[in-house]
């Protein structure tokens, strides 16, 4: 059965990518439309100048509608950036009436519940995600809705971010004349686009190289469990070329992307690129070995970075799968190696064709385009969890009063991931028309 069309809005760093699809009857996804354009208003995954990401936007958008046919107004938003935490924490409430079937409304309540945490000021809840279900003291269950008992808890992977970080993002989505369905961790629907259940099941890392930050995502069990992102990705090791070999930005990145590698050792001496000097100055030389050794310095300092947080997160001995690469870094040469190298854990680069269908454009099974990708699949999901919710409620003779009121076809997307953010937004809105 085809799925609603759902667009994921990547806001990077070096780019801002668009990409509307939908699930086809075989369960893939079809990319109907995307579009993609500089980003100029972004730093280390944090917008820092509105008026720039909000023109960078509306021509990503417009790409978008011209290859589609499909005027966009909703979108799935990824959010990363240096300020983003995640923590563990349990919620429990006592059931009314244990005779009865748990219902999809409580399973919501529990979750809304995690949204009234107190938080340090400045930041803010972005998302919650349920790792298992507890029933009367009976752990390690997925789906709790059906079943009978008297007390319901579950734990929970909180994300934590900058109050700022979020409201400029919405302020940018309002200005580009959109609404935003569900702001998304970018690690988390990067992982959806390139990671197989076998390796969520087994345990693996997911790691996403971006232009300002790199994201990381554990799982293992099939549930997620832990999230980070470090402040630096492809734009450090870029300036670091260019302080290194004495050249513009312009050229360290087109250096860095066609002869750059991530291993000195599989590069010769004798292999010499020569750029061009500027107004008239003779080009200059740089050997292949030397431009290695200054992007392995930087690269080893990330991946030192990541094997940190897998440290960091308890689950160092329990991850089979190893990690996986993805984002537009991971296309640097022999990086797996490097990664391999450093961190002794099976690496493997991750390419977001895992779900994509046949007759994808061969552009679009780039790593850089993962977390776009991601964020159409993850908001399919998160449109059928709220259908599924809704029929359920229904079915079980609590949807009598919403049932009445269904909105138009299109607006549900906006009805169903918006409502936990909703009043959060409306808050802030309201709080700056009193300013």
């Amino acid at each position: 059965m085809e799925s609603e069309i759902i667009v994921g809005l990547d806001i990077g760093t070096t780019k801002i990518a668009c990409i509307v699809g939908r699930r086809n009857e075989y369960g893939k996804i079809e990319i109907l439309g995307y579009g993609k354009t500089e980003s100029i208003g972004v730093k280390r995954g944090v917008v820092a100048n509105i008026e720039n990401t909000v023109q960078s936007i509306r021509k990503a958008v417009d790409q978008a509608e011209q290859k589609s046919g499909v005027e966009i107004k909703y979108v799935n938003v990824g959010i990363a950036g240096q300020h983003i935490k995640s923590h563990q924490h349990r919620g429990n409430i006592i059931r009314e009436d244990p005779e009865k079937e748990i219902s999809a409304a409580e399973i919501d309540l529990l979750t809304q519940n995690m949204y009234k945490l107190s938080m340090s000021p400045g930041e803010e809840i972005i998302d919650v995600i349920a790792q298992d279900y507890i029933i009367d003291n009976e752990g390690g269950i997925r789906q709790p809705a059906g079943m009978l008992g008297n007390t319901l808890e579950a734990n929970f992977h909180i994300i934590i971010g900058q109050t700022a970080a979020a409201k400029n993002i919405l302020k940018c989505i309002k200005k580009a004349g959109l609404e935003m369905v569900d702001l998304i961790l970018e690690p988390i629907a990067s992982a959806e686009a390139v990671l197989s259940d076998e390796e969520k099941e087994a345990g693996v890392v997911l790691v996403d190289i971006g232009g300002g930050t790199t994201d990381i995502a554990i799982f293992q069990e099939d549930i997620i469990r832990h999230t980070a992102v470090i402040p630096f990705g492809g734009d450090v090791v870029t300036e670091d070329v260019k302080e290194g070999c004495t050249i513009i930005k312009k050229h360290a990145e087109e250096l860095k992307v066609k002869f750059g590698s991530a291993l000195a050792s599989e590069n010769r001496e004798d292999e010499v690129v020569a750029i061009p000097g500027l107004r008239g100055r003779p080009p200059k030389e740089i050997t292949l070995k030397n431009l290695a050794s200054i992007i392995q310095a930087r690269m080893e300092e990330i991946v030192e970075q990541i094997y940190f947080e897998i440290k960091n997160s308890g689950f160092e001995k329990k991850l089979i799968a190893g990690i996986v690469l993805t984002g537009g870094g991971s296309q640097l040469k022999h990086i797996d190696q490097l990664t391999e190298f450093t961190t002794g854990m099976d690496t493997r680069i991750g390419y977001p064709n895992e779900h994509l269908a046949n007759d994808v454009p061969d552009d679009m099974a780039s790593p850089m385009y993962s977390t776009g990708i991601g964020l159409v699949i993850e908001g399919i999901k998160r449109f059928d969890y709220e259908k599924q919710k809704e029929e359920f409620d229904e079915s079980s003779g609590e949807g009598g009063k919403k049932s009445g009121k269904k909105r138009a076809k299109k607006d549900k997307g906006d009805e169903a991931g918006s409502r936990r953010f909703l009043k959060l937004i409306e808050n802030w809105f309201e709080s700056d028309a009193t300013e």
